[in-house]
């Protein structure tokens, strides 16, 4: 192993359209560079941090001084946070020269090589205490690799983080690692005698495996990656969650784990280019087709359900629930990239953007410090940016995708070259072995005008091939899934040197042939005005809504800027928005206005309608100023919309209990199951204490009369610990301040799903207390708690 700097081999044949590799480009941009900012200075530094602060590098150490005393915690897939970190910083590397973040990075790999075994193994869960490893490793190599170890996960995260880091340092420092990783992972596991026929657990080793060969050029990579997808579902993992329920080739929906489905439609879609195996084409084809058709949310993210954080079935696309892992967001970009490589069609940058701009940044707050998990498309106030995880999969994986945006913008095939995004950056690019710089001006997403510049040419002709995005061309995505509501007509034009260009577009790019020179300009300008959208009505959760965005960017209502509840809000059938800048608020945004009307019952039980002003801001930078409400899809028929409800006992009272939470405003928010597997709305729970007595108190400002309740249990069977819980009472307080049981209780239920009512003689009190005995094995949870 050496670290010094080397020649780089001749690229594998890669794709038929090549990427314009990251090492390429410079963004200059103000919108991205504030992301990139933010990453370069907060995001990868906390990174590295908290891998120092939670051990990742000390079971870095711990493997290479074994030791059958090392007690062998956290995840077993926590060795791919420092790969996912190195990765990202690598990547700023190009655009931010740092020899001491270099240096850093240096002394990190030296802890990393020294935990590799000799034949090249290195998984830190099982070598730092072979005799004791972690709980999901198996007692012995690959055991469990089907299951929870996330041996060739590791695996394909550390190729992933070596190859970055070879590309933009030169050093084979990294890269010597995983090679030697993957050796031994293709000796052991394959076809042949002697080896072992498995498949990853979660996939990610295969896309890695084919970047790999790309790489260097060995087959044997490519090989290794194929072999991965031909052996799923042939294999004793059959399960649907882990895609492994039949043959990768007979696949055709989207299901199971979302993350782990999108790295393997990413490997897929390798595998299908590299090869170009026409089963792979087909299934990968389909698979997305399901996707986008069936499975997408309007701000680019999948997996609906936090069951299994999976897809759900088709149509099945719930709002305050969606679970849109930020990791899966990363995943869908991948795909789409690859998709695009292989297909050339500007469809899949289509949801590429979508994804990009919307459903993917909002995973990382603007100041690169706070973090999404999910990503859901309403809130009652319970979703809040966290500062890390111990899971830490989403905001190492943010560590590593926000730097390597430079690498997605264009595209080369032949003596065509593809503009796929827009942002200011200067690019050089390799046109049939002869050398193009083009430099791009904007201040897209927030206009829709961008100027190209040839800075320089000595290829002289080629095609320049212009995306006009599906949200120009009245298609919001590539599918009938979500269509535009408003009957507007948006234009575009292209000019050369001021002229204007004409043409029939191909596969959505507006191609310009033509001998380049020096200081030719190409302005390009799409019209970029508000836009409503509504949904299939097959999504049950939209029907009677509409979304709103305006170019690339989804917009939101949320409540700091609305001084009623968004999610009584009524927007008009013919809605007109006014579109204010306001470069001060949220680094910059441009918000969006027009008349409303909020819905609240009086206390008379009267429906009312105030005369309201609406503001959005773009869906990405919501939750950055408090915990509060939100909403995407905005109800614009009477049927869909949620208007205040009057005061009540409950919401009249102050709440506590046993262990406090800000979850705990859920039990009186008033929004209820509307049946047993209704999981989508805000609740509180006890988890994870088991086998004990817990409580909620309601106290009141003076006494009230109270002579019953009605309780909806919260219970996330079969994959989450919430059950009903085992029994449960009322009590009061009593003039001495003493808590009583009330009397005459007629039913104490525990139904799941609906409400469990219990009738007693009237009490006069000042608090009233729900008491749950949970289960052995479970906690129990609430989501509303009513009192009449």
């Amino acid at each position: 192993m050496t670290n010094s700097r080397a020649e780089k081999p001749a690229q594998a044949h890669g794709y038929p359209i090549d990427p314009v590799p990251f090492t390429s480009v410079k963004v200059t941009d103000s919108f991205w560079g504030q992301r990139l900012k933010a990453s370069r200075e907060v995001t990868i530094p906390l990174a590295f941090s908290k891998c120092e602060e939670t051990g990742r590098y000390l079971n870095f150490i711990n493997a290479a001084h074994p030791n059958d005393t090392i007690k062998v915690g956290g995840l077993s897939f926590d060795d791919t946070d420092v790969y996912k970190t190195i990765e990202g910083a690598s990547y700023l590397l190009q655009t931010y020269p740092d020899k001491q973040l270099e240096r850093y990075i240096d002394s990190v790999l030296v802890i990393v090589a020294a935990a590799q075994e000799p034949d090249g193994y290195l998984y830190t869960s099982r070598t730092m205490n072979p005799k004791h490893p972690h709980q999901w490793a198996g007692s012995r190599r690959w055991e469990k690799v089907e299951e929870l170890s996330h041996e060739f996960y590791n695996l394909g995260h550390m190729i992933e983080g070596a190859i970055a880091h070879y590309q933009a340092t030169g050093k084979r420092n990294f890269l010597d690692i995983a090679v030697k990783y993957a050796d031994c992972v293709c000796r052991e596991i394959g076809g042949n005698p002697g080896q072992l026929t498995l498949v990853p657990g979660h996939q990610i080793a295969e896309m890695a495996l084919a970047k790999l060969y790309l790489v260097t050029g060995d087959r044997k990579y490519l090989d290794q990656a194929k072999f991965f997808l031909d052996k799923r579902g042939h294999t004793s993992r059959r399960d649907a969650y882990s895609q492994a329920h039949k043959p990768v080739t007979e696949q055709d929906e989207a299901v199971g784990h979302a993350v782990r489905a999108a790295y393997m439609y990413a490997g897929m879609a390798d595998v299908a280019a590299l090869t170009g195996d026409s089963a792979y084409i087909h299934a990968i084809d389909r698979i997305w087709d399901n996707i986008v058709g069936k499975k997408y949310y309007i701000t680019g993210g999948i997996g609906a359900t936090s069951n299994g954080e999976a897809f759900g079935a088709n149509y099945e696309l719930p709002n305050m629930s969606a679970y849109c892992e930020t990791c899966a967001a990363i995943g869908n970009v991948y795909v789409n990239h690859r998709l695009f490589l292989l297909h050339g069609d500007s469809k899949y940058y289509d949801v590429l953007e979508r994804t990009l701009y919307n459903g993917l940044i909002s995973g990382v707050s603007l100041d690169g410090g706070g973090f999404f998990y999910p990503n859901p498309l309403e809130s009652a106030g319970q979703h809040q940016r966290q500062p890390w995880f111990g899971c830490a999969c989403c905001p190492s994986n943010i560590c590593r995708f926000i730097p390597s945006l430079p690498g997605y913008i264009y595209a080369v095939k032949d003596r065509d070259v593809y503009v796929n995004l827009f942002m200011s950056n200067t690019v050089r690019l390799d046109i049939a072995g002869k050398q193009v710089s083009i430099s791009q001006n904007t201040t897209y997403p927030w206009n829709g005008d961008i100027d190209l510049t040839v800075d320089r040419n000595k290829a002289g002709r080629f095609r320049m091939m212009i995306r006009i995005p599906g949200w120009v061309r009245n298609r919001p995505v590539p599918s009938d899934l979500y269509t535009y509501a408003d009957n507007k007509r948006p234009l575009y034009s292209v000019t050369v040197n001021g002229k204007t260009v004409d043409g029939t577009l191909q596969n959505g790019y507006l191609s310009i042939d033509r001998n380049w020179k020096k200081g030719d300009r190409v302005e390009i300008h799409f019209d970029m005005e508000p836009r409503t959208v509504k949904a299939d009505s097959r999504v049950e959760a939209d029907r009677g809504r509409i979304a709103v965005e305006r170019g690339p960017i989804v917009y939101c209502a949320e409540w700091p800027d609305n001084d009623f509840d968004v999610l009584s809000v009524l927007v008009n059938r013919h809605p007109h928005f006014k579109v204010e800048e306001d470069r001060e608020m949220l680094y910059g945004i441009n918000k969006l206005v027009t008349d409303a009307q909020a819905l609240k019952y009086g206390d008379d039980g009267r429906l009312a309608a105030d005369d309201v002003k609406l503001t959005l801001i773009p869906y990405y930078a919501w939750a950055h100023r408090g915990p509060g409400k939100m909403a995407v899809w905005l109800p614009q028929e009477v049927n869909a919309a949620n208007p205040v409800l009057p005061s009540t006992l409950a919401t009249g009272g102050k709440l506590s209990a046993s262990r406090p939470s800000p979850s705990l405003s859920a039990v009186n928010d008033r929004l209820l199951p509307k049946d047993v597997n209704d999981r989508s709305l805000p609740y509180y729970h006890w988890w994870p204490a088991k086998n004990t007595v817990e409580w909620i108190i309601y106290e009141f400002p003076g006494a009230k009369e109270v002579r019953g309740s009605t309780v909806y249990w919260y219970d996330d069977a079969p994959w989450g610990g919430c059950r009903v819980p085992d029994s449960w009472r009322i009590l009061y307080r009593d003039a001495y301040g003493e808590w009583q049981p009330v009397k005459d209780a007629d039913n104490y239920g525990t139904a799941k799903g609906t409400g469990n009512t219990v009738n007693f003689s009237p009490v006069k009190t000042s608090a009233v207390k729900l008491e749950v005995v949970q289960p052995a094995d479970n906690s129990s949870g609430v989501f509303e708690w009513e009192l009449f």
